[in-house]
């Protein structure tokens, strides 16, 4: 991330930060809710017109990224160990 980031881009880096601790830390539902707000935001921002086109691609990159990477990734969709 560069030196001299906009607030929105401040924003979305802290999403993006709490999305991969939930990550790490398994929390699957919670990562799913970030990866919900991740999406919501960055298309208020583009609607808004507030980032600039580079800086938008950036980012849809890595949401694009955080959705394939999640793709099957709850607790519903896992399976018990005992079976």
């Amino acid at each position: 991330m560069g030196l001299f980031r906009s607030k929105a881009e401040k924003e979305l880096d802290r999403i993006i930060e709490r999305l991969e601790m939930n990550m790490s830390n398994n929390y699957k539902d919670n990562a799913q809710d970030d990866l919900k707000e991740l999406e919501a935001r960055l298309n208020d921002l583009r609607e808004q017109g507030t980032l600039k086109s580079g800086v938008l691609s950036k980012y849809e990159v890595i949401v694009s990224g955080f959705r394939e990477k999640m793709k099957g990734y709850s607790h519903k969709d896992q399976k018990p160990y005992w079976h």
